[in-house]
């Protein structure tokens, strides 16, 4: 790996960067990027995460490894905003992480499966 050992937890950057953006909440969308997203309809943020996979998906594709983790940095980041914006934390999805720490891969995505599959449909008149 190619992270510098001096370098502090990917847990604290979050949990920082997620303080920096819930300060911004509610400010000057003139003068905060972070505000402006907040401020226009959810789709604002998810749109912008699109984008940004889009780009991290396309930098992967080039193999270009500074690419790769400047466009998985801004990706996370907008990842970090709809978070907050659905008042959310870094802590709830690492969290989920943790629990599924250890889990087959094939296992736990079976098991989401199974239970969508199991969940009563909105259009199921006998839910």
């Amino acid at each position: 790996m190619s992270a510098d050992a001096d370098a502090p937890s990917g847990n604290d950057v979050l949990a920082r960067l997620a303080a920096v953006i819930e300060s911004r909440r509610g400010g000057d969308p003139a003068v905060s990027y972070v505000a402006r997203l907040l401020s226009k309809r959810p789709d604002a943020v998810l749109k912008k995460i699109g984008e940004e996979a889009t780009e991290t998906v396309m930098a992967a594709k080039d193999g270009d490894r500074t690419r790769i983790v400047a466009e998985t940095a801004d990706l996370w980041f907008h990842c970090l905003v709809m978070l907050a914006q659905y008042d959310l934390a870094p802590a709830d999805v690492l969290a989920e992480l943790a629990r599924r720490e250890g889990l087959s891969g094939l296992d736990e995505y079976s098991a989401r499966k199974d239970a969508r599959r199991n969940e009563p449909s909105a259009n199921d008149p006998t839910s």
